[in-house]
């Protein structure tokens, strides 16, 4: 399995074309998570997604391609994993982080862009525990918070 540890993210970029691609071959399938996601979290822990609590579904999935500006890619034996930072275009200063996986299609060795096909790996919430004991939660980041490696 791919951690942190084993797996040399490269630095932040703007996206280039098969990055794209990729996000744009998996497009509805993360707003479709991302609602679902929401709606969860809506039930136990609001924090989440308190900082788009006055924005619709609709609105918070208007996002497009063209809204990922930042990722990180790495490569490993079991394929691409590719960091997305995605703005929210309906709110200021609203990002979700995501992680995608590209793997080699059927019959291929995954060697191009045109050989390898995607998925969603998840969308990054995060929980922190400050030194009081108190828990901070969050889905949804700001431009200035950093694209680092997450499983969730």
């Amino acid at each position: 399995m791919a951690t942190e540890d084993t797996v040399q993210l490269n630095e932040a970029h703007a996206p280039q074309q098969a990055s794209l691609d990729a996000f744009d071959s998996i497009l509805e399938s993360v707003k479709q998570e991302l609602i679902k996601l929401r709606h969860s979290h809506d039930k136990h822990e609001p924090e989440y997604f308190r900082a788009v609590k006055d924005v619709s579904d609709s609105d918070l999935a208007s996002f497009s391609a063209s809204d990922l500006e930042s990722v990180r890619v790495a490569n490993s034996a079991y394929g691409l994993h590719l960091f997305g930072k995605v703005k929210i275009p309906a709110v200021d200063n609203a990002y979700i982080h995501i992680r995608i996986f590209g793997s080699a299609k059927e019959n291929t060795d995954g060697s191009s862009p045109d050989e390898r096909e995607y998925k969603l790996h998840s969308i990054h919430t995060e929980e922190v525990v400050k030194d009081d004991g108190d828990h901070v939660f969050r889905a949804i980041f700001g431009k200035n918070d950093a694209l680092e490696w997450f499983d969730t």
